[in-house]
């Protein structure tokens, strides 16, 4: 029989100094009811002081939830993860030098966790070259606090690679499931994302630690379809049930997203007709038929939306980090799941195939971008989010389109009459000379051969050999005051600058359908490791 314990008992179980894998995706998968039960421990005086926390990317929502529960002085002493975006106050520890804090990517770090479960030392990739993940800038390090190298470069048969050190010998896992069975096997039917949460097990089972898991509830031995079983009974040591866990922080439970039903993609409502929408409908025109795309957070998130409404979804596969294949991503808190899933696979998984250049094309977000095409979407102005899965996935996919505004802090931008209405620009540019930190590199972009387009709400950029070149510009917009003046360096203008078709800015399908089934599939180049 398993053992099962509260909350507050789970968290009695962590000692000072212990080495913590914390499960969850974003909002999805996470034992927030042991987290929560772990800061009241902690406010109540009673620790666990200087844990390391480990955790795979975006545990939290905000200012809530999450990681959030642990973002208290003294609590945790270093942090290791791949995204911090969607933890506000625990970000602030980071900024704050409280703690030591590293960011390695997300592919990595689920990587990593199948490392420590074989007992290997680390992870030897190429992703990370030439980015701040590189030694030779910043290491992965997060604040002046931390010293201690976790990132070696090798060479191997005169390759540069990166050796990320496994960060410790971990002792406690706190990991998340739908259903245990008597004897404590564990399935994920009503989950959104598979995640790791098998390698954490099999990590701290293996380094004779201690493993608890969150369920929504206790089924009878043998109950449970073999397929859907994802952790053995043997690897855990007690269990805290849940009834009432939500399946991600906005959705108590949704079939749809946990592959149970489909429904229809008319029943998903279209994004409001804004700027950020217009930057989303342009997008939508660098997809080809039988692609298999990655979609980035923000406005990148936003492009299914238009497929569907366009009735080119199903000519296309979308994919999230997390596992999702196929169906229509979600954004905002739902970000990481996917309605009408066709598959949902581990997280290892899916980045063994983003590491290795299977994805057609990518869909992602920028916050800065410098001459060099550089491009920063992980530290700015007072937040650093890190890097989640941005750095496999552009430095493994062929064809890259990065989606933002021009300018940024609030602006008053319009769209009307078939074109772009700027009644006030924002506050800060976006196009700099130089970014506060390489997310992505242009030169190693360019010596791989990548193609790299930027779409923004009033122009169109390509990055060719000599630099950033602007090709297309929106409907009633200026070049001078509206495009060249919110640019922090030279650009050079294309002798054949386009107008982008007015079509993108008017509401309503915009009828591409035709043009887009008569393209030919993109032939999948795979850019050099």
């Amino acid at each position: 029989m398993i053992h099962c314990i509260t909350p507050d008992e789970a968290a009695a179980l962590l000692k000072d100094g212990d080495m913590v894998l914390a499960g969850g995706n974003g909002g999805s998968g996470v034992p927030e009811a042991v987290f929560e039960a772990i800061e009241r421990r902690w406010l109540a005086g009673d620790g666990p002081h200087g844990i390391t926390l480990f955790h795979i990317t975006g545990v939290g929502a905000l200012t809530e939830k999450g990681l959030c529960h642990f973002a208290h002085k003294g609590l945790v002493r270093r942090v290791v993860g791949g995204n911090f975006g969607m933890q506000l106050p625990f970000m602030k520890l980071v900024l704050d030098q409280e703690l030591e804090a590293y960011n390695f990517p997300q592919g990595v770090m689920t990587h990593l966790c199948r490392a420590m479960a074989g007992r290997q030392p680390g992870v030897l990739t190429h992703v990370g070259l030439e980015t701040y993940m590189d030694p030779r800038q910043d290491g992965g390090r997060m604040n002046a606090r931390t010293t201690e190298k976790l990132v070696e470069l090798v060479n191997i048969g005169g390759k540069d690679y990166l050796f990320y050190k496994a960060p410790g010998v971990p002792s406690v896992a706190l990991i998340r499931g739908t259903s245990a069975d008597e004897d404590g096997y564990v399935s994920m039917e009503h989950e959104a994302t598979a995640r790791e949460d098998l390698s954490m097990a099999q990590a701290v089972h293996n380094a004779g630690g201690t493993v608890i898991c969150q369920v929504k509830r206790l089924v009878k031995r043998g109950t449970l379809n073999p397929h859907m079983v994802k952790i053995p009974g043997f690897l855990i040591d007690h269990f805290v049930v849940q009834p009432d866990q939500m399946q991600t922080y906005t959705t108590q439970y949704d079939p749809a997203r946990s592959g149970e039903t489909i429904v229809p993609s008319s029943s998903i409502p279209p994004d409001p007709m804004d700027a950020r929408r217009v930057v989303a409908r342009r997008a939508a025109f660098e997809l080809r038929p039988r692609d298999v795309v990655n979609l980035g957070v923000g406005i990148s998130a936003m492009i299914p939306n238009v497929a569907a409404e366009e009735g080119i979804d199903e000519m296309i596969t979308l994919t999230v980090e997390s596992g999702a294949v196929g169906g229509v991503p979600g954004h905002a808190r739902e970000f990481g799941t996917s309605v009408n899933p066709r598959v949902i696979l581990d997280q290892s998984y899916q980045f063994d195939f983003y590491d290795g250049g299977g994805l057609s094309c990518a869909f992602l977000s920028f916050a800065q971008v410098d001459r060099h095409g550089n491009v920063n979407v992980t530290k700015f102005g007072k937040r650093y989010d890190g890097a989640g899965g941005f750095i496999n996935i552009t430095q493994n996919t062929q064809r890259l389109v990065f989606n933002g505004s021009l300018t940024g802090g609030d602006f008053d931008i319009g769209v009307a009459d078939g074109g772009l209405d700027i009644r006030r620009d924002g506050k800060f540019k976006k196009f700099v000379p130089e970014v506060d930190q390489i997310s992505f590199s242009g030169h190693l972009a360019r010596e791989r051969g990548q193609r790299v387009t930027f779409i923004t709400d009033r122009a169109v950029f390509e990055m060719e050999a000599d630099g950033i070149v602007l090709t297309e510009i929106a409907p009633g917009v200026r070049l001078q005051e509206d495009v060249l003046d919110q640019i922090g360096f030279p650009i050079r203008i294309s002798d054949t600058l386009k107008t982008m078709d007015a079509r993108i800015f008017r509401l309503g399908p915009m009828g591409m359908r035709d043009a887009f089934m008569a393209q030919a599939p993109r032939h999948i180049e795979v850019p050099e490791a």
